[in-house]
């Protein structure tokens, strides 16, 4: 083998490993930065501004007690809006942010979305396969909302589509005998093939 072709072989191994250990890498890293960037915003949230630095002790300063702290705030509201008057007093400022002129549009958007994902009315817990665009040619969505008789629509229902590589997708308005439920195939694993791309495996 010649010096220049012992070169060719070298340099296509050399990148094949690089590759490789892209593939293995590149995940783990990421998945590790957007962790600690999410442990570093909410540690941030309470400023340690709060407590003086000439305080004998001022615990704030340690990393990962802001953290915590969040995490108990918001156990604490979860617990005690279990309560029935605490839980009053919650739905009334509640109904007071979604009667408030322009706040009602950004306060109503973002609890519809992690009521979506998280609250006691899941939205993306129904994965189906719906025909928009042609026969035989199917997105994989999930149901929104069966009736959408309100916008003059029956027999329709609304599915929302994600995008693949992206946190963004689209609302279609179908007919009914157009949407397929996937029976066997839960919500996690269709998001997840969805916003794949169709890499993953069902």
């Amino acid at each position: 083998m010649s010096p220049k072709l012992r070169l060719k072989v070298f340099a296509s191994r050399l990148l094949r490993y690089f590759f490789q250990g892209l593939l293995i890498l590149a995940p783990i890293g990421i998945t590790a930065l957007t962790l600690y960037w999410a442990f570093v915003t909410i540690d941030n949230l309470i400023p340690k501004e709060i407590i003086p630095d000439d305080t004998s002790f001022n615990f704030l300063k340690y990393k990962g007690v802001g953290f915590a702290l969040v995490l108990a705030l918001v156990v604490v509201v979860g617990y005690l809006s279990s309560s029935f008057i605490i839980g009053r007093i919650f739905d009334l400022f509640d109904h007071l942010l979604e009667r408030t002129p322009f706040i009602k549009y950004i306060y109503t958007s973002i609890k519809d979305v992690f009521d979506a994902f998280v609250g006691e009315k899941k939205k993306f817990d129904h994965p189906v396969l719906v025909q928009i665009y042609g026969v035989d040619v199917w997105e994989m969505g999930f149901i929104t909302q069966t009736d959408v008789t309100s916008l003059g629509m029956e027999g329709y229902m609304a599915v929302y589509v994600p995008h693949a590589y992206a946190i963004t997708g689209k609302v279609f308005i179908v007919p009914k005998e157009r949407v397929k439920p996937l029976e066997n195939v839960s919500a996690g694993e269709a998001m997840k093939f969805a916003v794949s791309g169709g890499v993953t495996n069902i």
